[in-house]
């Protein structure tokens, strides 16, 4: 019983934090105002976290491994390698609901000047480009190349640019400024052409893009 109420006053303390997390910013977040909103003692934050610090990398490290979850498991599904793409720009949507890609954002700015949060970055980062890496090396043997491009630098390419294209959608960089969402929906057509043996990569046909994306 007592291991169920820790685990609750855990999972309590760690939403509240997200929510002020995506309200106030990582500055601006204050573990009195977090334990409020969970409407647990102060000292309980303390007990399960440490300290603010150890708090929103404890709530990174739960986002993070539950999305990584869900996409290694969707990247091993029996699908066409284009569908699976897909499906992860779908997941790019959900993670910008849910709040999860301004987590990730805050965590990288504070990181900049704080070695210890850019260390536990880098550790929580890094296995997203092992799957991506992952990825790319089934690409290459179904391909028999990936042109001049080891698939440790294809997957630092692609994990880069969802990456640095979380932050301009941040920003409020849209189709009216940049086609950020349709420009990263297109690679899935040229997977998909290059997966089907079909034409070049164009704008007709089955390339074409709504027009809300």
């Amino acid at each position: 019983m007592v291991e169920v109420v820790a685990t609750g006053t855990r999972t309590l303390i760690l939403e509240a934090a997200r929510r002020q997390l995506l309200a106030d910013g990582y500055a601006g977040l204050s573990t009195r105002k977090v334990a409020e909103l969970a409407r647990v003692p102060l000292s309980q934050l303390h007990y399960h976290f440490g300290s603010k610090q150890g708090l929103i990398l404890a709530l990174f490290a739960e986002e993070n491994q539950r999305r990584l979850e869900r996409q290694r498991n969707m990247y091993a599904e029996d699908l066409p390698l284009w569908r699976r793409y897909e499906r992860a720009c779908d997941y790019l949507e959900d993670d910008l609901d849910s709040g999860y890609v301004r987590v990730l954002q805050e965590m990288i700015a504070a990181g900049w000047s704080n070695r210890s949060v850019c260390e536990a970055v880098q550790d929580l980062l890094v296995g997203w480009f092992h799957l991506l890496a992952d990825v790319a090396s089934e690409a290459e043997r179904r391909y028999g190349s990936l042109g001049p491009f080891t698939a440790e630098e294809l997957a630092a390419l692609v994990g880069c640019t969802f990456i640095g294209s979380e932050a301009l959608l941040l920003l409020g960089f849209d189709r009216q400024l940049v086609p950020i969402r349709s420009a990263l929906r297109r690679v899935g057509v040229v997977l998909r052409q290059l997966e089907e043996g079909t034409e070049r990569p164009g704008r007709t046909g089955d390339a074409r893009l709504p027009a809300s994306q």
